[in-house]
């Protein structure tokens, strides 16, 4: 039988030829729901989709080489049935101008016809562990292309007004999907999907709507319901996907697991009061009809923040059914249609939810887990913020029998040579400008935003250190302050031990340094150090590569070759002193990567090895790199 993953499964398949493969995606029938009270949900598995698979697999792999050619028709797959819930595709694949989003009025010009998503709805189930894997690069890659254009924009129109060049600013979030939009870089836009996309994760966090249509979780920027319309729907009937629950609209209740959702329409934007009734049409007769037909939702909650670059974040919770639906009369006095919505059962928990729980942490009132709490701080205060040690397995109390070290340990020698050579640092003391020193050892430019996030990796990256006058706030160091979160050494039944966050890390921030003792490659090969107890900087992979690379949007797009790094021979050895990144655990798809730092002295063969977000990651989820070792031991190592 052919894997899911399998060659044969990327070329585009006749209908009449089914395949002899499990099935993985299903047309959506209109078949109503016989129960839309029950308060016991479970998902049916789907049928026939291999043809669906074929073609999904196909367009991921246009994607992800940020390939824009045209597509072939879709009529090569076959006509739908006559009683699903979809209209005939467009013969290409779907992009939605931006042009009307963006805030700035632009002369006239001659409008494109508009390709409007496709109305065919699909399910797909049971991705294999390597499919998801693969997806899961996809999305990934184009959050990073996403957030890197938005980094991109803020930084060019940030130096254009420093020349004195005066325009008015517009959403860089709203650019950079505009420009992915028209590389044909928006996902999932081929098919509908409904229920769970393959490659997000429940957790998943997003700062902008214009990312959640990217990635195709949400297709609205401002619609609180996604839908399939009437009048592209073959049984003249719309279909909703998916909804964010913002708290916008004042009838809303929310209890996690059961939501009271208020339908769209009647509201004043600044006042978050209704001032009209609603009617059962478009979004809000879409959640009648999924209601109906027993369509999953996927929910997305807004919540508001204190920190991040837009005040909130959209978290995935994952997927619930309508249950019942019925008019009352809003807090304001006006008719709203409200939605009795229930989480479908089996799922991982909410992200939401984990938000609150990490904020319960912080503020100590969980007893509840107190008991599994070994040691409030295992770094004995030399860290900035306190390292938690977590153990709800056993009585395994390992990492208390290491000294912490914070910072690496160099041998005198090392240190006392480069010292005396006689570099200097940047004499710069007030703020760091383009033109200092420590900017030109990096290429003419700083490696970091204003807020302290990366703004793209480099081989190497010189921070102002011990020998530059600038101020300790200033931009240009950000990895030698340390550690800025809580984190938590937590016992897995997967990786022995791995590491995880209180708090939510933004994409493109600073984590954590491994450090040790620092061993040259003699030395290494003199004490016979198990290879276990090394962290060999050479075999981390160029996963700082990846962040800041946009070359599926600009061709000529070239990763940095500046500043200069040779071949690294020295070791890490924590058989004695270690810290908490140690505990990362491997992944061949991970979420945070390696990038070289030097900041308290100028060999280039000694630089620091800090550790940064690849992607936003929730509370409490579990840290992962990719440290280069053979796949059997994929998910499985920790120092």
């Amino acid at each position: 039988m052919a894997s899911p993953s399998s060659s044969s499964l990327l070329s585009l398949v006749s209908m009449a030829e089914p395949l002899e493969t499990s099935l993985l995606i299903s047309p959506i029938t209109h078949k109503p729901n016989p129960d839309p009270e029950s308060e016991r949900i479970s998902l049916s598995p789907a049928t026939d989709d291999e043809i669906f698979l074929a073609e999904y697999h196909r367009l991921a792999r246009v994607f992800a080489s940020g390939c824009t050619e045209r597509l072939p028709p879709f009529s090569s797959i076959g006509s739908s049935s006559s009683t699903s819930v979809v209209a005939a595709p467009d013969a290409h694949l779907a992009s939605l101008p931006f042009a009307s989003c963006m805030v700035a009025k632009k002369k006239k010009k001659k409008k494109k016809k508009k390709k409007d998503r496709s109305a065919e709805m699909v399910r797909i189930s049971s991705p294999s562990e390597q499919d998801q894997i693969h997806f899961r690069d996809i999305i990934r890659r184009a959050r990073t292309t996403f957030e890197s254009l938005r980094l991109l924009i803020i930084q060019d129109e940030a130096r254009r007004e420093s020349l004195g060049v005066l325009e008015k600013r517009s959403r860089a979030d709203l650019k950079a999907a505009a420009f992915m939009s028209k590389r044909g870089l928006w996902l999932n836009r081929d098919k509908r999907i409904i229920g769970s996309i393959p490659g997000i994760c429940i957790g998943d966090v997003c700062f902008f709507r214009a990312e959640l249509c990217v990635i195709g979780l949400h297709g609205h920027l401002q619609a609180g319901i996604d839908y399939v319309s009437a009048g592209r729907s073959s049984s003249g009937e719309p279909i909703a996907t998916s909804i964010i629950v913002s708290g916008g609209y004042e009838d809303d209740e929310d209890r996690g697991d059961v939501l009271i959702y208020t339908g769209h329409g009647g509201l004043n934007r600044n006042q978050h009061k209704m001032y009209a009734g609603q009617k059962l049409k478009r979004g809000n007769l879409a959640l009648e009809r999924s209601m109906k037909y027993g369509i999953e939702i996927r929910v997305i909650r807004g919540m508001k923040i204190n920190y991040g670059p837009a005040g909130t974040v959209y978290v995935y919770d994952g997927l619930y059914r309508v249950v019942n639906c019925w008019t009352d009369i809003g807090k304001s006095g006006f008719e709203v249609y409200k939605y009795k919505l229930l989480r479908i059962e089996g799922q991982e928990e909410m992200g939401s939810a984990m938000f609150k729980l990490a904020a319960s942490l912080k503020l100590g009132s969980l007893s509840v887990r107190k008991s599994f709490y070994f040691c409030n701080d295992i770094s004995m205060g030399r860290e900035t913020f306190p390292i938690s040690l977590y153990n709800d397995l056993d009585d395994d109390k390992d990492p208390l029998q290491f000294q912490y070290s914070h910072h690496p340990i160099y041998p005198p020698a090392i240190l006392e040579k480069v010292h005396g050579d006689g570099r200097r640092g940047c004499e710069c003391e007030t703020k760091c400008s383009a033109e200092c020193y420590c900017a030109t050892l990096n290429g003419g430019e700083f490696a970091y935003d204003a807020s302290g996030v990366l703004l793209r990796g480099k081989p190497l990256i010189y921070e102002c250190g011990t020998a530059c006058r600038c101020q300790l706030n200033c931009p240009n160091r950000v990895s030698q302050k340390g550690i800025r979160r809580r984190l938590e050494v937590f016992r897995s039944n997967e990786t022995m031990w791995g590491v995880r966050s209180w708090d939510f890390i933004q994409a493109g921030t600073f984590i954590c340094e491994f450090s040790g003792m620092v061993l040259t490659k003699q030395q290494a090969e003199l004490f016979s150090v198990a290879s276990r107890s090394l962290v060999q900087p050479n075999r981390f992979p160029t996963r700082w590569v990846e962040w800041g690379d946009i070359s599926d949007v600009f061709s000529d797009y070239m990763p940095s070759t500046y500043p200069y790094l040779p071949e690294l021979n020295f070791s890490l050895d924590v058989s004695r002193a270690r810290n908490v990144a140690c505990y990362l655990s491997h992944s061949c798809s991970p979420n945070v990567f390696m990038q070289f730092v030097l900041y308290d002295h100028y060999n280039l063969s000694y630089p620091h090895l800090m550790v940064f977000a690849l992607e936003n990651i929730p509370p409490l989820r579990e840290l992962s790199i990719d440290y280069g070792v053979i796949d059997e031991w994929s998910g499985k190592l920790t120092v």
